[in-house]
């Protein structure tokens, strides 16, 4: 009875936590704190284009030592300082070191059962597609594959990841502000790709979908 009533509080507490931690998201992708999100923004970007010119290894390294370099610093500066007024105010960082950061067993379960969830809804998804279960499906997957052919002909993933990260920090509040019209254009692309599509389903033999 204990041991569930340990997991039900542990579950809402990650459910809380993951919900602050989706709410601190949003406000930093739309930009609510702009000195909070500039520096996110930058750090992201400088940390993007540092793995531009350097290793990933030397990239880690470096900012290991950048913080190691902040901290001992600072706990000597500390150190001194209680030495020459003679006071004992303890540990600079103690209430960090106290914070508890491990997972518990259930948590580590939790995490290692979504996991699977996701891997196997991810190789059912490509087994589907791959042996054409569905043709209009594969024949879509066929084509993003092509356009990516292309893609990455033009770019490098990590290119590719910081044109990423500049969208998630600058899309959504473009279309907060102009979400009617973003909205009336994305609607006649998707009148117009359905209507392509159906026309693919009309033609090609066995590309109909059957009723559900």
């Amino acid at each position: 009875m204990q041991t569930s009533t340990t997991a039900a509080a542990d579950s809402t507490k990650m459910e809380g936590l993951w919900s602050s931690w989706k709410c601190q998201a949003m406000e930093l992708l739309y930009w609510r704190d702009l000195k909070q999100t500039g520096l996110v923004f930058s750090s992201v970007l400088l940390l993007l284009f540092s793995l531009t010119q350097f290793s990933v290894v030397s990239v880690i390294a470096y900012l290991a030592l950048a913080a190691l370099s902040a901290t001992i610093s600072f706990r000597v500066y500390k150190s001194v300082l209680q030495a020459v007024q003679k006071t004992d105010e303890g540990h600079p960082f103690k209430s960090y070191l106290e914070i508890e950061i491990s997972l518990s067993h259930d948590q580590m379960q939790r995490y290692a059962e979504k996991t699977q969830y996701y891997v196997n809804s991810t190789l059912k998804e490509l087994r589907r597609l791959f042996l054409v279960q569905d043709l209009v499906d594969s024949l879509k997957f066929a084509v993003l594959m092509w356009l990516l052919t292309y893609v990455g002909a033009l770019f490098n993933g990590l290119t590719l990841l910081i044109m990423a990260v500049v969208s998630m920090f600058s899309m959504p509040v473009v279309y907060e502000k102009y979400q009617a019209q973003i909205d009336q254009y994305l609607g006649l692309v998707r009148t117009q790709v359905n209507s392509v599509v159906g026309k693919i389903q009309e033609k090609i033999p066995g590309a109909k979908r059957k009723a559900e």
